[in-house]
């Protein structure tokens, strides 16, 4: 009976659609627009008080990839009193559809416009996609700029991993959260609430937000600079204010919200699996890695959850294949039980299984050769950089002799493709780093072909991947210097000159990532809030789905900065000093600054730091777990079972 009452709404739904058919005709794949998914919530909107959109800023195919929004719209929709609802970007051929005949951008589940909802949740994923961003509020009809919004608008909230420096979105925004979502939500919901029903103004509510730990008010900060443009100042204007905001992480995933009934798209996305969350944070501390820094302290999911997580899911959703997310699935500690116990149970009804950031050990090989067509599947390395000198610098933790060991393995069990993926425009890097990427490709394919003919998979085939070091907030890189256009561009052709010389140079592909890209993505993740002026005038000059390399227009970019007076050198290729103020210095990540800078010290000598499970380096992370991280406390429990013993 629920089934069909479910049905019944969905059919209703369908009928009350945003878009005409004249309209669903002529875009490319409509279902990116009409919802009634599998396991998509409806609720009757009489009976709750907060509507909330929850904005992924690109295409629904991207956007429906992501397990953040999957957490946050089962966390919210678990709420009688509020309902979820999801909005991707528009496609440039419904967008301007949109504009010509003046359609308000409009939820997927009540197809009603984004401007009728109590808050607009804007994801902020990566930083190529900020003019998606102006895209969202511009076709719903919301003023682009915080400051011009009435109290009829709804609160533009964003959050995400770029939500670690908001500055270049300040304007755009009425506050951020900062951190994971599951500690800080229910409060602000809570107090919405309770301001809605007491007839509070925006500017009050937004007052007492900024009180909740994890969240900022863009609006409620004065910044002075000095002469030479850097911060001098950062002071809050009311005493309600924190003076730093403090970045929210779960203690314990145990008791975290985990979705039993994922969303199902009717087409094809991205990623297109069931996605089962094995642990967050990182051990390894490469020093290049933000998600490796902020994600800490290192916390596990208990193995009875997760096991019982992919039942329901994949009963829930149909899906043949699940996915183990995690920076480092291999530093899980129950993964070779997990890994058993998900080939058992689901072998027989053909669930495929797949496991990202392994390190290429004899564990890895053998369990992906019994759940992967080695014939069809390629291996992934990444060592970042060529040479050893520069992979001590990053604190990578790789050695040459590992990775070659690693392939011969490989090459042993019957893989011959390989794909391998490197960082050029790192700190010190020289000419020599540059043309080590090619030599070791050369020793991998040498490798290969040290197995006797018959007993090879066919040809060799390496796939070198160069992507242009981008320096981020909180991590010992933040100080680095970037490259410019001309220069990354040049090392790239090193490499791939470097490559044609080698003995083996017909088993080997090269390709690199766009330089002109790289350096707006390092612009935009260490900038500040002046350049809102430059995303505004990006933005009404067409920029738009500046991830795609058929819509990203450089040229128009350069020209923002021209008009609004922007100095791009300012924010890329110049040294920064041990004290300056970042924008970003406002946030209390957990790892302190000291920790950074120590490990951007080390890093200038080549010293390696030993990962977090051989040794505490005091980065400050221990604190969200009541002054004691997860592998203190791992080695605290050894000590005593052996003490017991």
């Amino acid at each position: 009976m629920n089934d069909v009452k479910q049905l019944t709404k969905r059919m209703i739904t369908m009928r009350k659609l945003a878009l005409d058919d004249r309209i669903l005709l002529k875009i490319e794949k409509p279902a990116r627009y009409i919802g009634n998914e599998i396991n998509a919530v409806y609720k009757d909107k009489s009976s709750i008080d907060i509507r909330f959109c929850m904005c992924f800023p690109d295409l629904y195919e991207i956007g429906m990839s992501h397990l953040g929004i999957q957490i946050l719209y089962d966390m919210f929709n678990r709420r009688e009193d509020v309902w979820c609802e999801r909005v991707y970007s528009p496609w440039v051929d419904l967008d301007g559809i949109l504009r010509e005949q003046r359609i308000p951008l409009f939820a997927l589940e009540s197809q009603d416009p984004v401007k009728d909802f109590d808050f607009l949740g804007i994801t902020l994923q990566y930083e190529m996609c900020y003019t998606n961003v102006l895209q969202i509020l511009d076709l719903s009809g919301i003023p682009l700029l915080a400051e011009n919004r009435s109290e009829e608008d709804p609160l533009v909230i964003g959050g995400g991993p770029c939500a670690c420096n908001p500055e270049p979105l300040a304007d755009f925004f009425d506050l951020f959260y900062v951190g994971e979502g599951e500690t800080s939500y229910d409060a602000l919901l809570d107090l919405y609430k309770e301001h809605k029903r007491a007839g509070g103004t925006r500017k009050a509510f937004l007052v007492q937000a900024a009180g909740i730990p994890g969240i900022y008010v863009p609006s409620l900060y004065q910044i002075t600079y000095h002469a030479d443009g850097t911060i001098a100042s950062r002071k809050p204007q009311s005493p309600q204010v924190p003076q730093k905001v403090k970045r929210q992480a779960v203690p314990e995933l145990a008791d975290a919200v985990y979705p039993d009934k994922p969303l199902v798209p009717f087409i094809k996305i991205t990623q297109d699996r069931v996605v089962l969350e094995i642990q967050r944070g990182c051990i390894r501390g490469c020093r290049f890695c933000q998600a490796g820094m902020l994600y800490r302290p290192t916390r596990e999911r208990k193995l009875s959850m997760l096991k019982d997580s992919a039942r329901k899911m994949l009963t829930a959703t149909g899906h043949e294949e699940i996915s183990l997310s995690s920076l480092s699935s291999s530093d899980y500690s129950g993964l070779p039980e997990l890994v058993t116990y998900l080939m058992e149970t689901f072998r027989e009804r053909g669930v495929n299984i797949s496991l990202p950031s392994l390190r290429i050990d004899a564990f890895s090989l053998d369990v992906m050769s019994k759940i992967q067509d080695i014939r069809k599947s390629s291996l992934t390395f990444a060592p970042e950089a060529g040479s050893q000198r520069l992979r001590d610098v990053i604190n990578k933790g790789l050695t040459e002799e590992v990775i070659l060991e690693g392939a011969g393995e490989a090459f042993q069990g019957g893989w011959n493709k390989v794909k391998l993926y490197f960082m050029l425009g790192l700190p010190t890097e020289q000419e020599e780093d540059e043309k080590y990427i090619a030599w070791l490709a050369d020793k991998i394919a040498r490798r290969y072909y040290e197995i006797p003919k018959d007993q090879r998979n066919g040809k060799c085939q390496i796939t070198v991947s160069t992507s242009f070091f981008v320096p981020k907030p909180f991590t010992p890189f933040q100080w680095a210097p970037m490259c410019t256009k001309e220069e990354f561009l040049d090392k790239a052709h090193t490499v791939n000159q470097e490559i044609k010389e080698q003995l083996n140079r017909k088993s080997i592909k090269y390709n690199w990532h766009e330089a002109d890209v790289t350096v707006l993505e390092g612009v935009l993740a260490r900038g500040d809030r002046r350049l809102s002026q430059v995303l505004l005038r990006a933005y009404e000059k067409g920029c738009l789905f500046d991830s795609w390399t058929e819509c990203f227009d450089n040229e128009r970019w350069m020209e923002a900065f021209q008009e609004t007076g922007t100095d791009l050198l300012f924010y890329t290729t110049r040294i920064r000093g041990k004290d300056e103020i970042f924008p970003w210095d406002f946030i209390d990540s957990g790892v302190t600054r000291q920790f950074l800078y120590r490990e951007w010290e080390r890093a200038m000598e080549g010293i390696v730091t030993p990962n977090c499970r051989r040794q505490c380096q005091g980065c400050g992370a221990n604190a969200y777990n009541s002054g004691v991280c997860l592998e203190q406390r791992m080695g605290h429990e050894k000590e005593t079972k052996r003490e017991t013993v």
